[in-house]
């Protein structure tokens, strides 16, 4: 019974449309760890839900090895084809877009933030009709999955 359960609430984190408004900005949320713990919470969560986290890329890291410091940034590149081809498809261009990205940062005071284009932001000016039922199932899973995180 117990995987059952699993995968509906993997189900519902990765499709749960949220009334989602297109927004001109980063979406922005804090979370509770480091950019570590909070990246390692958001891999979990993404791999959970039977999405696939396809790279992190450390952002503060490769500062680092040129003498730079821009503190504890990572950039955690994920998706679903079941989410991302249907863009796609629509138009082809949707591809220098997809997959989701999710970046993980520590600003000067020391919070830890999740920050992430909304899919209508990010994939306007395509060919993409903007009642799409996939743009407000990522923005969901974007949401549900940043949550998951905190």
């Amino acid at each position: 019974m117990k995987p059952l359960c699993a995968l509906a609430l993997s189900t519902s984190l990765m499709l749960a449309p949220l009334a989602a408004t297109a927004q001109d900005g980063p979406m922005m949320k804090d979370a509770s760890g480091s950019v570590a713990e909070t990246v390692t919470a958001l891999s979990a969560a993404i791999e959970g839900a039977g999405a696939t986290v396809f790279a992190v890329i450390d952002h503060g890291g490769g500062a680092r090895k040129v003498g730079e410091d821009i503190g504890d940034m990572q950039l955690v590149v994920f998706g679903n084809p079941a989410l991302g081809t249907p863009a796609i498809l629509d138009d082809p261009m949707a591809g220098l877009h997809l997959p989701l990205k999710v970046l993980v940062y520590e600003d000067a005071e020391g919070t830890t933030h999740m920050t992430w284009e909304s899919p209508e932001a990010m994939l306007a000016g395509l060919n993409i009709p903007a009642d799409a039922a996939y743009l407000g199932k990522m923005a969901g899973a974007l949401e549900n999955l940043t949550n998951a995180a905190r």
